[in-house]
């Protein structure tokens, strides 16, 4: 199956974690012998702060690590060749990081060229921003793969699109995969990035403050963190250590003994049952994961067996020094978390997922040929 897809960046994931879940979905795609091409934008935002703050031998360092995955680049200015790109595919996926003016063109482009047209929706837009929404032109879509069910029903009351199927975020369980034995360097690292405060006062209660308190050996990675941010960090005792590419998380998750998720607000308070990409990828890496509070209403996980929900900032300093003295806990968690996602949550998972609606959507049968990947061990 000769499968298209535009996205912001594949290359970059400088503040732009879209690329984690699409890398796995690529890698994959391609185990089954499908043909799949990614286009991003020439000048895209992520990649050009990524070559500003880093230089472009991270582009040969992503080529090391994804050797399989070769990202092509368009001019968002010019009318692109769509005989050239468009021509020959039976499928093409439009993520919502995209220009409207593209989108609607690739759905004009569908008659012509007869292949079947999915939009992919990661973002809290259409709960927090739907003028941004209405923007997109659907028409000619043939659905929608949204990343949780809140979402979905909010596509189906506004009726934006003719089908819309739930697809969560997934790990890479191949390569996010444990090596708890590694010699640690500290006790507690956290990855993500600052952002725009929609979380500040969470990460003081559920990182700064309990770190500080009981002053352990912690590091923290990410961008956009305002010199306030950084000098809270320096306060409790935490290390910055910036951005950090994300095919180095299982190297750094494997040196410290536990991590924690701080969802941001517009998804523990707007999008129920979405823990974005983080949360997989550390129970991938079988890391002990707590979490400040979110509600896992699409039972994706089973929290106190695959993670810790702390309820506040004191009960989170209680469960990490908890796990730091428990070996047998810590253990549990590394154990019942990696197996719960490659029980579930593996990106061979969405990608059989995937083949199914493309059934539902009519596809002609051989051209899904899936090359089943053998199943992994724990």
């Amino acid at each position: 199956m000769k499968i298209v897809m535009f996205y912001h960046s594949l290359y970059s994931d400088w503040n732009h974690g879209n690329a984690h879940f699409l890398r796995g979905i690529v890698k994959e795609l391609q185990k089954r012998g499908h043909d799949v091409d990614v286009y991003e934008p020439e000048g895209g935002w992520s990649l050009q702060n990524l070559l500003k703050d880093h230089g472009a031998e991270r582009l040969d360092e992503f080529r090391q690590y994804y050797p399989s995955l070769n990202p092509q680049f368009y001019n968002p200015e010019k009318k692109l060749n769509y005989q050239s790109i468009l021509g020959k595919a039976d499928l093409v996926i439009v993520h919502e990081w995209n220009d409207p003016k593209l989108m609607a063109e690739i759905g004009k482009q569908k008659e012509r060229f007869g292949y079947k047209l999915i939009f992919h929706d990661t973002h809290h837009r259409a709960v927090s921003a739907e003028e941004e929404m209405a923007k997109f032109d659907l028409s000619n879509f043939d659905g929608a793969l949204v990343f949780g069910e809140v979402i979905k029903k909010i596509y189906q009351e506004k009726n934006w699109v003719k089908n819309v199927w739930t697809w969560h975020e997934a790990a890479d369980a191949e390569f996010f995969s444990p090596n708890r034995d590694e010699e640690k360097e500290g006790d507690l690292v956290w990855i993500g990035n600052w952002g725009d405060g929609e979380r500040k006062e969470e990460l003081f209660e559920f990182l700064i403050n309990p770190v500080k308190e009981l002053g352990i050996k912690a590091k923290v990675y990410g961008v956009r963190y305002p010199e306030k941010a950084q000098k809270a960090l320096a306060d409790a005792g935490i290390e910055y250590g910036g951005w950090l590419p994300n095919y180095k998380v299982p190297e750094v998750f494997a040196k410290y003994k536990v991590t924690v998720h701080v969802p941001r607000r517009p998804y523990v308070q707007m999008l129920p049952g979405i823990p974005t990409i983080r949360p997989f990828e550390a129970l991938s890496c079988g890391i002990p994961l707590i979490c400040s509070p979110w509600n896992d209403a699409e039972k994706l996980f089973s929290p106190g067996e695959d993670y810790l929900i702390a309820k506040d900032g004191n009960d989170m300093g209680y469960k990490i020094a908890e796990v730091l003295k428990s070996a047998q806990l810590a253990q549990s968690l590394s154990k019942n978390g990696r197996k719960t996602i490659l029980e579930k949550h593996t990106c061979a998972h969405r990608v059989d997922e995937l083949e199914s609606i493309l059934r539902e959507l009519g596809l002609e049968e051989e051209k899904l040929f899936p090359i089943q990947p053998k199943t992994m061990e724990a």
